[in-house]
């Protein structure tokens, strides 16, 4: 009880600390137990790993992964200042690599380290389909959803005491909190999040890219080659799964469309 007691005690002293805050664009009110910057520094200490066993790939298809995420970033940089909300991605090092895997994945560091596979780009097919998954993934470090993930588990697994996280009790387990809550290792990061952080990416992430130039509307046939792609695996249920089924998901975007056509038509002037 006594122990339970202390743990109690430093959760809410870490909850004073790092206050309620709003996800930019959405304005959706999160608590994040991790200071970013602590949160930025393990993830690229996590990132720095992952590339030593995962060497990048220098072709092409590289070039286009680096030219694409420029162009997001670029947009997303745009919108936060028109927003007054650049502070969230203050400390943000923008990096952006293709690593040689056949698994249907992409995913983005909180700072702002992008990863894509090569298995992906058949499903893109084109710039306009690898921008909306880079503005997807891009959209969750934004949004803090890692930052939100790694602070539950690191809670779950005793890492997380007042004032910050304790790496040294087990950093190979932080590590791989990090990675996970990234989406490194899962489809597309869609096993690391949960639905409302999915759909929140979605919608910021669409919005990025329309304003990046790319159009809105291929996010939809890139749901739908995803699904089709998907076919023959043993998805779960909706209501049992941590993501919207992809018929949930493109019915959303649908419904986006329109304010994501504004930001495209932005774009041309």
């Amino acid at each position: 009880m006594r122990k339970l007691s202390k743990f109690l005690l430093s959760l809410a002293i870490v909850g004073g600390i790092i206050s309620c805050q709003k996800v930019p664009i959405t304005g959706r009110s999160q608590l994040n137990f991790i200071p970013d910057s602590e949160m930025n520094a393990m993830a690229l200490q996590a990132y720095t790993q992952f590339l030593t066993e995962n060497k990048p790939v220098s072709n092409s298809q590289a070039d286009m992964v680096k030219r694409v995420g420029a162009r997001v970033q670029a947009a997303l940089e745009k919108l936060l200042k028109e927003r007054n909300q650049s502070n969230a991605i203050s400390g943000f090092k923008w990096e952006y690599n293709l690593v040689d895997s056949k698994e249907l994945n992409a995913w983005c560091m909180p700072g702002g380290k992008v990863v894509v596979y090569t298995g992906l780009l058949p499903v893109t097919q084109n710039e306009a389909g690898l921008a909306v998954v880079m503005g997807h993934e891009i959209a969750h470090a934004v949004a803090r959803h890692g930052s939100e993930r790694s602070s539950q588990q690191m809670v779950t697994n005793g890492l997380l005491q007042a004032g910050g996280v304790v790496v040294g009790q087990n950093p190979t387990l932080v590590n791989q909190i990090v990675l996970q809550a990234a989406g490194a290792g899962t489809q597309l990061g869609l096993l690391s999040h949960s639905r409302s952080q999915e759909s929140e990416a979605d919608e910021i992430g669409l919005y990025v890219a329309a304003l990046a130039g790319y159009d809105p509307q291929e996010s939809v046939k890139l749901w739908q080659r995803m699904a089709e792609a998907s076919k023959g695996s043993q998805k779960p249920p909706e209501f049992l799964s941590t993501h919207p089924s992809d018929a949930t998901r493109i019915s959303r975007l649908q419904k986006l469309m329109p304010k994501a056509l504004q930001y495209y038509n932005q774009s041309k002037k």
